[in-house]
């Protein structure tokens, strides 16, 4: 049986981070979880680990060494002209919502280019990838 989790992340923000990703992934806000120095978010379906998110005084320093990637076109196969349709509706509604664009990254293979993902900041500076 496998353990539960939570995803957890410093931000100088907690409130306006878990929002951001609340949007990104589909969850809400954790009920009950009314903190000023932390917020929480959860997926409402019950299924995916909940996120929180804890006030820290640092801001970021480094590049992450673990980032959330978010496959908004789901599992393969793929059909690669709607996938990439998909990749950059999520990234313009992301940068709508404070999320930064740094690059497109680009497989070649038999089909030509087709978009892989697409690497952002979140509104801290974290990196994550849409695919």
């Amino acid at each position: 049986m496998a353990t539960h989790w939570t995803l957890g992340g410093d931000a100088a923000d907690p409130h306006r981070l878990a929002a951001f990703w609340a949007l990104a992934l589909g969850y809400v806000p954790e009920p009950g979880h009314d903190d000023p120095e932390g917020a929480s978010i959860v997926d409402p379906d019950g299924l995916r680990p909940a996120i929180g998110f804890l006030r820290v005084p640092e801001p970021k320093s480094s590049k992450n060494r673990f980032h959330i990637d978010i496959r908004v076109a789901g599992e393969p196969p793929w059909d690669w002209g709607t996938r990439a349709e998909q990749i950059r509706a999520k990234v313009a509604q992301l940068e709508e919502a404070g999320a930064t664009k740094v690059r497109e990254e680009v497989y070649a293979d038999e089909r030509g280019s087709v978009l892989g993902h697409v690497v952002m900041l979140d509104p801290e500076g974290n990196e994550f990838c849409v695919a």
